[in-house]
């Protein structure tokens, strides 16, 4: 942690948190992240790792692997402690060559398909774009920017439909999705999970080696429920990662960081404006709808169910 602070000489005098666009978009020009792609990492055949754009299902789908594997183990402080966040391991002191308290070993990221570490399984979960946006703007304020002092029109302008620090969703979306015929990844959509919970637990069963173990579904069910998950707020809010990149992106503590929402479908539709709901309707239009023939993520859905017949 010592050496990887020296490259934050900010945090030491900044200790201010963005209040307007113009601030965050200043923050992120000047401020170099912390997380790094996984280098020398040697994945194993066996491996899963859970592939998402930000804000869509990860520590869902996260909890889900763990509860399977463990027959439904809570022993733990944080979840992104036993199932290792790649791009933060640097900065967190953690070995992902290293063992895992249980098998298969299991890990999430964010990086886009040509970045990912590739020869293990992987677990991709889609979920539409406004309600990605309208959760990755909770999650954002009160961390990366004061709570309430820039609204979800603007910070969509500025961190979703603008290329942000970790890339843009279409492009995310689009390459992953162009690497469907393969047999080691499991396509999952977010209102999948939420319209038939155990269904899609049965499918991450299956495609880890869990098949038939009714025991092991039926408790990793009940625990990925959202009132269970709520019940254990603090071993689901990746509060060690946050208070590391905060500290070393030289932003002051955050008051709560819990990522447990009710992540009610067609929500993000309903908090954004007209003008925002057609610029996403454009950007799908232009790099999935153009290169892909799929008009919309409900079609695209649609392919995902068509897949599992």
């Amino acid at each position: 942690m010592a050496e990887l602070s020296s490259q934050f000489p900010q945090a030491a005098a900044s200790r201010f948190r963005p209040a307007s666009v113009e601030e965050l978009r200043v923050f992120f020009q000047t401020t170099p992240t912390p997380f790094t792609q996984p280098r020398g990492f040697a994945p194993q055949p066996d491996d899963v790792v859970v592939a998402t754009f930000a804000k869509s299902g990860t520590t869902w789908m996260q909890q889900i692997v763990h509860g399977l594997r463990t027959g439904g183990s809570m022993d733990f402080a944080e979840i992104s402690l036993v199932v290792p966040f790649m791009e933060a391991a640097t900065f967190m002191g953690i070995d992902l060559d290293g063992p895992q308290i249980a098998e298969p070993r299991a890990f999430k990221t964010h990086l886009g398909w040509s970045q990912a570490p590739k020869g293990c399984r992987y677990i991709y979960v889609m979920r539409a774009p406004a309600d990605a946006l309208l959760s990755f703007y909770h999650f954002m304020s009160g961390v990366f920017f004061e709570a309430g002092s820039i609204d979800i029109d603007d910070f969509a302008r500025e961190m979703f439909l603008s290329p942000p620090p970790m890339g843009r969703y279409w492009e995310h979306l689009r390459g992953w999705w162009e690497q469907r015929d393969r047999e080691r990844i499991l396509y999952l959509c977010f209102e999948d999970m939420k319209q038939d919970l155990e269904a899609a637990v049965r499918r991450v069963a299956e495609f880890i080696g869990f098949s038939g173990d009714e025991k092991r579904i039926a408790i990793a069910t009940r625990q990925a429920r959202f009132e269970f998950m709520e019940e254990h707020v603090t071993r689901f809010d990746e509060h060690p990662i946050t208070e590391a990149m905060v500290r070393l992106m030289g932003l002051p503590p955050v008051r709560s960081m819990s990522k447990v929402r009710a992540g009610r479908v067609g929500d993000g539709a309903k908090a954004i404006c007209s003008e925002i709901m057609a610029s996403l309707d454009e950007e799908w239009e232009r790099c999935i709808g153009v290169p892909l023939g799929i008009q919309s993520y409900e079609e695209m859905r649609v392919r995902v169910a068509e897949r599992r017949e």
